[in-house]
């Protein structure tokens, strides 16, 4: 026999609780949850949601989930087996076997994929991903980012389109960003390596030794104009 899916077990357990399913939400809803549209979500008998937190349309939550109080999850989001602190807006985001802290701002169209350990304050923005990292209390991940088998620190400032290079087609390896680093604009952060606290990268570096504290790291080839050059589509 195949080995079933995580999509076929998750699907096989939501089939299973669905008949609990009406009752699970009247439940949380007599302690202090609000549902906007609570015939569109699917919320097993194991989640755990605080009171003044408020549920959007077609929100699934499964396993062990537990969200705080005074918390908004958003229209499209599917939370499984994730620890959810006070406070916190997820707005369309996925979220899978994860710690999250309190004050939280993710999404929209966030991936928060199993073993990340999300502290206070901080947020994972628009086609932001998140894997097997540790994201220090303040940190901004905005937007088009993947930070990945990370330890990254407090107040850590990731600009547009930076990956952290952890996979070199057989092994996987971590970086490491201390505290109040800024990194700029699609910038490559090449594992294992690590940028010390304070430091800056160029936008558009790629990154393959240790940066020291509160050095700029430049690594990108001069810029070059060719005044004799033709694009040959002219012709």
């Amino acid at each position: 026999m195949a080995k079933r899916t995580i999509t076929e077990m998750n699907y096989q357990r939501a089939k299973n609780n669905l008949e609990k399913n009406a009752d699970t939400i009247k439940r949380l809803e007599e302690n202090g949850v609000l549902f906007i549209n609570p015939a569109s979500c699917y919320v097993e008998e194991s989640v755990k949601i605080g009171k003044g937190t408020v549920i959007e349309q077609n929100v699934m939550l499964q396993g062990e989930t537990v969200i705080g109080e005074n918390c908004v999850i958003g229209m499209g989001s599917k939370i499984v087996d994730t620890k959810i602190g006070d406070g916190c807006d997820f707005l369309s985001v996925v979220a899978i076997d994860s710690e999250v802290g309190n004050d939280v701002l993710a999404g929209p169209f966030s991936y928060i994929r199993p073993g990340s350990k999300i502290a206070d304050n901080v947020k994972v923005g628009d086609f932001v991903e998140v894997k097997n990292a540790v994201i220090g209390e303040g940190t901004k991940i905005a937007h088009l980012t993947y930070v990945g088998d990370s330890d990254v620190g407090r107040n850590v400032n990731f600009g547009c389109g930076t990956v952290t290079v952890n996979y070199d087609g057989k092994k996987k390896y971590r970086c490491k960003i201390g505290d109040d680093c800024f990194i700029g604009c699609n910038t490559n952060i090449v594992a294992p390596v690590e940028i010390k606290a304070g430091a800056y990268t160029a936008a558009g570096s790629t990154i393959t030794d240790e940066v020291p504290e509160k050095n700029l790291a430049i690594a990108r080839a001069r810029q070059v104009n060719k005044s004799t050059w033709k694009d040959k589509r002219e012709d």
